[in-house]
């Protein structure tokens, strides 16, 4: 049966990974929304199976019409919290009001018709090892974390994720909480599998507990807020390895056995060692 999918947000990197897993199936056509339908690239909107529509996260009658006539909406808004939150209601709201069955991204206990679906994947590992994060430094071959160590580091690709939420979409079973994994390894397994993969010896440094992490992030963003670069990855790494956000051990990889799910490991062995710090970047493209 062929399914119409909205896809909110088209322009993002996530999106374009799973609009490109998307035209894959021949049963699939595509509405996208996002603000400027001139970046979205080529090689989707020159697609015949996809339509643009274009209107901001709060624009009602816009949202509306993108809604109109979708089976499914996945959502791949990334912002702040204005548009994580009110503008995730508004789409949410339209797709109840239009009737569209299934929203995969809540503020969805109230709805009636429209059915959500939250797909957990722990960290995407391509930026975790880009210079954002600090974690790896390629040119000493570097690891350097928070803790002890022996905490886990739950990641997946991009590219595993994109197709983990396409599998998601075309069944029209899957609702609720779904929870999938590429890795899941300590900062020191991750570095011996720097070693065998590159065959060089991988250095670890501690940078303190992760009691010292938590006091560090809060005293950066207390002396200076507008400047969120400077503690967001310390969050970030706070949050991922202290158990608070675990999506594993047991996670809903089976239901899917097509996805052969990229572990830490597997990632490494796609990337030149040269290129490994602008995995991240390479999604533009």
């Amino acid at each position: 049966m062929a399914i119409t999918v909205g896809v909110a947000g088209i322009t993002g990197k996530f999106a374009r990974r799973v609009v490109s897993h998307l035209l894959q199936h021949s049963d699939i056509t595509i509405r996208g929304y996002c603000r400027d339908p001139s970046k979205v690239p080529a090689s989707i909107s020159s697609s015949e199976k996809v339509t643009l529509l274009k209107g901001d996260a709060f624009d009602k009658e816009a949202i509306r019409s993108f809604a109109e006539g979708c089976d499914v909406i996945v959502c791949c808004y990334l912002g702040d919290d204005r548009l994580m939150v009110e503008g995730q209601k508004a789409l949410i709201d339209a797709c109840e009001e239009v009737g569209v069955p299934r929203y995969v991204a809540t503020y969805l206990d109230t709805k009636q018709k429209v059915k959500g679906v939250h797909i957990l994947i722990g960290g995407f590992i391509e930026p975790v090892l880009s210079p954002f994060f600090n974690i790896l430094d390629p040119q000493t071959h570097t690891f350097r974390y928070w803790g002890e160590g022996d905490e886990y580091m739950e990641g997946t690709t991009y590219d595993n994720a994109a197709e983990f939420t396409v599998e998601v979409i075309r069944d029209a079973e899957a609702t609720g909480v779904v929870r999938f994994l590429g890795g899941r390894a300590t900062i020191r397994e991750i570095a011996r599998s720097y070693e065998r993969v590159y065959g060089v010896k991988a250095n670890l440094e501690r940078l303190g507990s992760l009691d010292e992490l938590y006091k560090t992030m809060h005293q950066k963003r207390a002396e200076n807020p507008a400047d969120i670069y400077s503690y967001m990855s310390l969050f970030f790494y706070y949050y991922w390895v202290n158990g608070q956000t675990f999506v594993g051990p047991e996670t809903d990889n089976a239901k899917y056995p097509d996805v052969k799910p990229v572990d830490w490991e597997g990632f490494l062995r796609q990337w030149p060692l040269q290129q490994l710090p602008t995995a991240y970047f390479a999604l533009n493209a």
